[in-house]
Formats: structure tokens, C-alpha cells, sequence
């Protein structure tokens, strides 16, 4: 009796077939399926608004940063030891990388704009990207260098 035409090797032979073609269709139906989308490099912008004793807002093209500093009188009490308060808002933001923001400085009523922001725009690299601003009181008190 011959064992390689056996109506029971050509089953098993079938069953083989189907199952790979199953596996076939089943690969090209995920493989049709959308594709993962690809992570975006991020990198992290921080404006850093100083101690210039006036008050103002930087915000951002794209969205992402809206930081406020409120203005600050630093001879206000006799004792000199009132610090200023920390910037409010979103002072940090993360965008793709390659992309270029435009910061726009705004003075408080009262305030000017002395420095920056700088650098305006900003090319987003990997890691952290930074840029400053100084507000000054329109009095001429100011502490920027």
C-alpha cells in the first residue's frame, strides 16, 4: 500500500493548506487594518518671566503657554522681605519637535516690556527649550540686567 496518495495524507495535507490560507487572509486583513500611529517627538518649552518688578502675560502661537507675573513692589513694606510671587498660568508646554512658537509679551496696565522674549520664535528641539521675558513698572524701578 502506497503512504504518500492515502486518502488520509491527502486530508492532512488539506487541513495544512486551509490552515495556512486562513493564516494568509487573516495577516492581510490586519495588515489592511489602519496603521499605529507614530509617536511624536516632544519637547518641552518653559518661558521664564524674571523678577523685573513689573507685571505682563507671554502667550504662545501654537497654544500652549499663557503665563502671567503679577508686578511687584519690592519696598512695599519696611521690611523688605516680601518676595515676589511665582509666576501664574501655563508657563511650560510640550509641542513636536520642529515646530517653531511665536511668543507674544503683553505688559500689565502700569508695565512695560524691557527684554524679550528671547529667543521669540522658538524651534522646538528634543528636550528643553527655554526663552525669557522682563517686565518693568512704567516708575523706572526695574531689576533686569
Amino acid at each position: 500500500m502506497s503512504t504518500t496518495s492515502t486518502p488520509r495524507i491527502r486530508a492532512a495535507r488539506a487541513r495544512r493548506v486551509a490552515v495556512a490560507t486562513a493564516a494568509l487572509v487573516a495577516a492581510a486583513a490586519f495588515g489592511a487594518a489602519a496603521p499605529a500611529q507614530a509617536r511624536v517627538e516632544q519637547g518641552r518649552l518653559y518661558v521664564w518671566v524674571s523678577d523685573g518688578w513689573g507685571g505682563g502675560t507671554v502667550t504662545s502661537n501654537p497654544a500652549g503657554i499663557n503665563c502671567h507675573q503679577e508686578a511687584w513692589d519690592p519696598y512695599a513694606d519696611s521690611s523688605g522681605n516680601t518676595p515676589q510671587q511665582t509666576s501664574a498660568g501655563t508657563c511650560d508646554a510640550n509641542f513636536p519637535v520642529g515646530t517653531t512658537v511665536t511668543l507674544t509679551a503683553t505688559p500689565d496696565p502700569g508695565s512695560y516690556v524691557n527684554v524679550g522674549p528671547d529667543p521669540n520664535p522658538v524651534t522646538i528641539r528634543s528636550g528643553y527649550n527655554s526663552s525669557y521675558v522682563v517686565f518693568c513698572p512704567n516708575d523706572g524701578l526695574c531689576s533686569s540686567w
